[in-house]
């Protein structure tokens, strides 16, 4: 069997895509989420495995498998996804069978994962993770995920477990992408925040967040458009992460008094892209409301970055 295995993760503003070649990344590529539909995602999701293949001089033929992470309801037997709202084109409660339409483009055998679950594979088995056995991963991108990992083994439960994003900080609280309110996404998942930063601006409100977004011509707000504007200390944007900080901290501090875990790792584009900074932040926000603050566990990044969920992807195929 051949030890090329390639691994998608999907995201509401990107995917990215890698080759791990006898467990080592050979090649990687980073391209935006169409916001045209699903043929159009999956065309995306091909020419991404293209690219990383050419990277590790290889062509599909040599590919033992592609793992897809992917936001929302996914059936892992059936290969289909569902109600991804931060995904164009895998919004319907109807499942998507996206398995099946990548491997028919690509030709190659495709297994489909939550996208949470597998970057937090990716960095258990080859990242930051690695001396742990109890953690929590939070993934702070377009929305917020999570994965954990308990005694050992990676925590699925009935099929959501981690899914921390939906946690509610504050009964009542603000809109989250899946229409309930008060959920720590509603708060730290970049699509929430830029409904807000809309509404407020609407309110007459200045930010030069949506000013960034078409200079750098982004259909949507970006982890680099936030931390560009954080850099010109724009009020609304500084706001926009305060509050996200606060009720990360809150949530994160919640699994922690039920769990008791060893490590929190905190990545995603947002979580990435602000780094320690924002990580430190995140840690000092949940000291007041740990239940055992002599004890608090290891904060931690990531060492893959926007590859947590790529790699992770590779590494559910190759197991």
């Amino acid at each position: 069997m051949s030890d090329l295995h390639v691994g998608v993760d999907i995201g509401g503003t990107k995917i990215q895509a890698a080759a791990l070649l006898e467990g080592s990344v050979a090649g990687s590529h980073r391209t935006s989420t169409p916001t045209t539909g699903v043929k159009d995602l999956v065309r995306a999701i091909a020419g991404a495995v293209d690219k990383v293949l050419a990277e590790a001089g290889s062509g599909i033929g040599d590919v033992a498998g592609i793992g897809i992470g992917v936001p929302g309801a996914v059936d892992v037997a059936a290969g289909t996804v569902a109600t991804a709202n931060n995904v164009p084109g895998l919004e319907p409660a109807e499942p998507t069978p996206l398995a099946e339409l990548v491997s028919r483009a690509t030709g190659a055998p495709v297994r489909l994962e939550n996208d949470a679950h597998v970057a937090t594979l990716g960095e258990w088995t080859r990242g930051a993770a690695r001396p742990y056995r109890d953690f929590l991963a939070v993934w702070v991108g377009t929305g917020v995920g999570g994965g954990l990992v308990l005694d050992g083994k990676l925590h699925e439960g009935q099929g959501a477990a981690g899914e921390i994003g939906h946690m509610v900080v504050k009964p009542g609280g603000r809109m989250c992408s899946d229409g309930r309110r008060g959920h720590l996404e509603a708060y730290a998942g970049r699509g929430r925040m830029e409904a807000r930063a809309r509404n407020l601006v609407k309110e007459g409100r200045k930010t030069v967040l949506f000013d960034l977004m078409k200079k750098k011509r982004r259909p949507r707000l970006t982890s680099g458009v936030i931390a560009d504007a954080l850099e010109r200390e724009d009020k609304l944007a500084l706001e926009l992460i305060d509050d996200a900080v606060w009720a990360l901290g809150i949530a994160i501090a919640s699994v922690q008094n039920l769990l008791a875990l060893e490590a929190v790792v905190v990545g995603g584009g947002l979580g990435d892209r602000l780094g320690r900074p924002f990580i430190e932040r995140i840690a000092a926000e949940m000291h007041p409301h740990l239940f055992v603050p002599d004890r608090p566990p290891a904060v931690i990044g990531t060492e893959f970055g926007d590859l947590s969920g790529a790699v992770g992807a590779a590494v559910l195929v190759g197991s």
